[in-house]
């Protein structure tokens, strides 16, 4: 599937659905990107947090954080933390639309997540405070066989299923995951139209 095939798909199955909102409560509002990149494939960006930082430390995620006061909105948030972040370019995003509400469990936070597709050319500048590197994965590395992996994992006696993605080395888990999983569910039946490679 291309990058346009894929952007296409996106937009259309956001559309089409209403999202699951957490309405504001206790938890701490976050807002990430999922940016999609062309390497001849599309590719999602992943950024991975230094050990230093104040929340989840050496994870990998998506880049953005929580939503501050002077922000509009989600996504303006979302774009806000990626400059910050990774040095990408507000401009350069194309918001396709947002993915459902994810909360994480261990720090209370409620991610809003937003899918964004960006066409030019960018030199990801990760800040060395919060992100050591930038990591592009393949979208059919995500979604093809093998590439999720399900434990079941007891937190508060309540056993959840976690879900983990493996890529050259790196794991992908825990809220980051969900969302994948999330996105990957949105586009599965599509993205295996027009056959196989």
């Amino acid at each position: 599937m291309t990058l346009d095939e894929l952007v296409a798909l996106t937009r259309r199955r956001l559309a089409a659905r209403e999202r699951r909102v957490v309405p504001p409560g206790e938890l701490v509002r976050a807002a990430v990107l999922v940016p999609l990149v062309d390497r001849g494939e599309p590719c999602l960006v992943f950024a991975k947090r230094t050990e230093t930082v104040a929340t989840h430390r050496g994870q990998i995620a998506f880049p953005g954080g929580s939503v501050d006061p002077g922000d509009a909105s989600f996504l303006e948030a979302a774009l806000r933390e990626s400059e910050e972040e990774i040095g990408l370019p507000r401009e350069s995003v194309e918001p396709l639309g947002a993915l459902d509400d994810t909360e994480t469990f261990a720090t209370n936070f409620v991610i809003t997540p937003w899918v964004g597709v960006i066409r030019r050319p960018v030199a990801w500048r990760p800040d060395g405070e919060e992100i050591e590197r930038v990591i592009e994965v393949p979208f059919a590395a995500l979604a093809g066989p093998g590439g999720l992996r399900v434990e079941e994992w007891e937190r508060n006696g309540v056993v959840r299923p976690v879900y983990f993605f493996d890529y050259e080395g790196d794991t992908i888990w825990g809220a980051t995951a969900r969302i994948v999983k999330h996105y990957l569910d949105l586009v599965a039946d599509g993205s295996r139209a027009g056959g196989h490679s």
